[in-house]
């Protein structure tokens, strides 16, 4: 697609899943995935729409966009805040000219956290984040990573009320435990090779998290109701 184009299409018609997505595109960019395209409309440069149970499905002209996207990403080292006013100016009728920037990843970098700044971030007393460490609920990394801060920021909220990471064990082999369940319900997808089923797959396993994440949910709650609190 040259570029320039605008995001209607002379594509065929019909909605795709991102698997589909990914297959169409894997050609031109064999490192495309699942989450990529997930990154992607986060950043505002597509916007596929909802089934009723909450998957993607793209037009044709939400491929195209993905795919100029990517090409200007890749050709042009535009970052995706450039890309993503180009194509609103494409949106409103105009004929941008091409932007010149530096070279940009398609993933902005995650900020990492010494140990001294992940504490003080997360407001949390140095023996809990060793505690967390030693039960294996924070990797013994360092620097960590933003979902290092996320769970040492809900530990000193639960030790506030006596609750330590020794007493989360339970929590961590349920969470193994949903893992190998979704990892069972997705192996015909996972056992193939093919981009779309891949994508297939990396758009059903976030689903799968969220629906064990609402049965465990209710079933907490249903157990506080019979406690009267």
């Amino acid at each position: 697609m040259p570029v320039g184009a605008s995001r209607s299409s002379s594509a065929p018609s019909g909605l795709l899943s991102i698997g589909q997505v990914l297959a169409r595109l894997a050609p031109d960019f064999p490192s495309l995935s699942s989450s990529k395209l997930r990154f992607l409309e986060m950043q505002g440069i597509v916007a596929p729409r909802r089934t009723d149970s909450g998957y993607r499905k793209f037009a044709a002209s939400d491929v195209e966009r993905v795919r100029l996207a990517l090409t200007l990403q890749r050709d042009h080292y535009l970052p995706l805040s450039v890309i993503r006013d180009y194509l609103d100016d494409l949106d409103a009728g105009r004929t941008p000219e091409i932007p010149v920037s530096v070279p940009s990843a398609i993933v902005t970098p995650a900020r990492r956290y010494r140990r001294d700044e992940l504490l003080r971030e997360a407001g949390a007393p140095a023996q809990l984040l060793n505690d967390a460490v030693t039960t294996g609920l924070i990797p013994p990394a360092d620097p960590f990573d933003d979902r290092a801060l996320t769970m040492l920021r809900s530990l000193v909220g639960l030790d506030r009320h006596g609750i330590g990471p020794r007493h989360l064990r339970a929590l961590m082999q349920g969470a193994k435990r949903d893992i190998a369940l979704i990892e069972s319900a997705l192996a015909p997808l996972l056992h193939r090779t093919d981009a779309s089923a891949r994508g297939r797959a990396g758009e059903a396993a976030p689903e799968l998290a969220r629906r064990l994440d609402e049965v465990r949910s209710a079933l907490v709650r249903r157990g506080l109701d019979e406690l009267g609190i």
